[in-house]
């Protein structure tokens, strides 16, 4: 196969995949990894892809927020198994918040019903089921409802959250990095979610392997903030290491 049959193979399977990853396409294409990163910097040159850690994402995701509805069906089990993982973080009684996403939905419709908690959130997907659960004090966090996600934003949302203390807060995240820590492409999404992170005593993302290596527009916390990131088998042995060397413990489901 001739560099350009592979490069725009490459450009194919990351359109309908979102991510393609340098040691996939090395054993698909039986090519080495050098070959694959000379494709991936050629095909970034030319404005197709854009580099992350160990791969590269279509260029278009790079600034893209999708909608809750498309990232509900995204690695799905993956976020399933993330999900049950973060259970041993739960703790017995305290006060939690669930920050809005696909991976921490998942984790609210598992939650057990023999804990004691108030549980904060600024997500309606996830406080409309908890809604009828007699076990668990729900808080649903004001401010401006933002169509794209179901979640609550702007000052509202900030002034409450600087009046309370949380035992947890498990967050998720469009992107993680290495240099950058996590983004979201929404400021004041970003602002909100910094604001989980300053109230609550211990910080849980909770996240799969395809947002590591993506940066976006806005900052949420640096990777120091965050006290242990659940994944799934995904993330390589390297980038765990990265990780860690930067603060978090990592965890992979």
């Amino acid at each position: 196969m001739y560099a350009e049959e592979r490069q725009a193979a490459i450009v194919s399977q990351a359109k309908d995949a979102g991510r393609v990853e340098v040691a996939d396409l090395a054993e698909r294409f039986q090519v080495t990894p050098e070959t694959v990163r000379r494709d991936l910097t050629a095909l970034e040159r030319a404005g197709q892809l854009k580099r992350v850690h160990g791969g590269a994402i279509v260029v278009d995701l790079a600034g893209f927020e999708p909608a809750l509805a498309v990232r509900e069906v995204a690695q799905t089990e993956e976020k399933a198994r993330i999900a049950r993982t973060a259970l041993d973080w739960l703790p017995k009684q305290g006060a939690i918040a669930l920050d809005g996403g696909s991976t921490t939905h998942q984790f609210a419709e598992i939650l057990p019903y023999d804990r004691a908690l108030t549980v904060v959130t600024n997500n309606l997907a996830i406080a409309l089921p908890l809604a009828d659960r007699t076990d668990l004090t729900v808080h649903i966090v004001g401010g401006r409802l933002r169509g794209s996600t179901l979640t609550t934003v702007d000052e509202v949302a900030l002034a409450y959250l600087r009046g309370v203390h949380l035992d947890v807060v498990f967050l998720g995240t469009n992107g993680f990095s290495i240099e950058r820590g996590l983004t979201t492409p929404d400021s004041a999404e970003a602002a909100v979610k910094r604001a989980f992170v300053a109230a609550a005593r211990t910080k849980i993302l909770l996240t799969d392997h395809t947002k590591f290596g993506i940066d976006h527009f806005a900052h949420v916390a640096n990777l120091a903030d965050i006290d242990t990131i659940i994944t799934d088998s995904g993330l390589s042995d390297e980038a765990v290491t990265d990780l860690e060397a930067a603060g978090p413990k990592v965890v992979r489901a």
